[in-house]
């Protein structure tokens, strides 16, 4: 436990810590910020200045899923770059350790994630072509697919984190920009269109088919 010396007062960091987190899990499951002040015996502005001190972004809540990738670590950094708001990213080995399961535990966890995903304004998801449209069929959401290759995928594909990181960049403008489900802009859209319809999954990687 560290503690700070301060005039005739010790000082807890980890309490600190601790009340702080507190603070953020009540906002972050719908408190107000005077209820949370009451119950933690601070000011209302208290808990306002927390919020302004530790903000990254404003926007839309993003949701990133992808598989059978090759480099989940670079992709799941980006994602923390982008500070997306759920991530779920994993390699062919891990998808069939799930295949491996119970019909009943493999169901199971698709309808938790299906609907686990519903709570999240924006997907974007990384797949092949195929898993894309029928997610996009079940969740009827914004969706912003960026197909790996075509079904049935089977290989790791290793995913050009530049490529994707202007993707990003570009969804977390026009969430930003525009928050209500629905209403991603047109031009973010055709965008991720364009470069997706670029990609091909060749020799077992992401890649751009277009020549220089």
């Amino acid at each position: 436990m560290r503690f700070f010396r301060i005039g005739d007062k010790v000082v807890s960091r980890d309490k600190l810590v601790d009340e702080i987190t507190a603070i953020l899990a009540e906002r972050e499951a719908g408190a107000t910020q005077e209820e949370t002040a009451k119950r933690h015996s601070v000011q209302r502005s208290f808990v306002s200045f927390l919020e302004t001190l530790g903000e990254i972004r404003r926007g839309a809540r993003v949701a990133l899923i992808g598989f059978p990738i090759a480099n989940c670590g670079e992709v799941q950094a980006l994602a923390e770059k982008h500070a997306l708001d759920f991530v779920l990213v994993f390699s062919q080995a891990e998808r069939e350790g799930i295949e491996s399961e119970s019909a009943t535990e493999v169901f199971n966890s698709l309808l938790d994630t299906l609907a686990t995903l519903r709570d999240y304004d924006v997907l974007v998801m990384l797949a092949s072509d195929l898993r894309i449209k029928t997610i996009e069929k079940i969740l009827g959401r914004e969706v912003v697919g960026l197909p790996l290759g075509q079904s049935p995928l089977r290989e790791d594909i290793i995913v050009d984190v530049e490529q994707l990181d202007a993707v990003l960049e570009g969804v977390m403008a026009a969430s930003t920009e525009d928050t209500v489900r629905g209403r991603m802009g047109t031009a973010l859209r055709e965008a991720a269109d364009e470069i997706a319809g670029r990609w091909s999954a060749s020799s077992g990687r992401w890649t751009s088919s277009r020549k220089s």
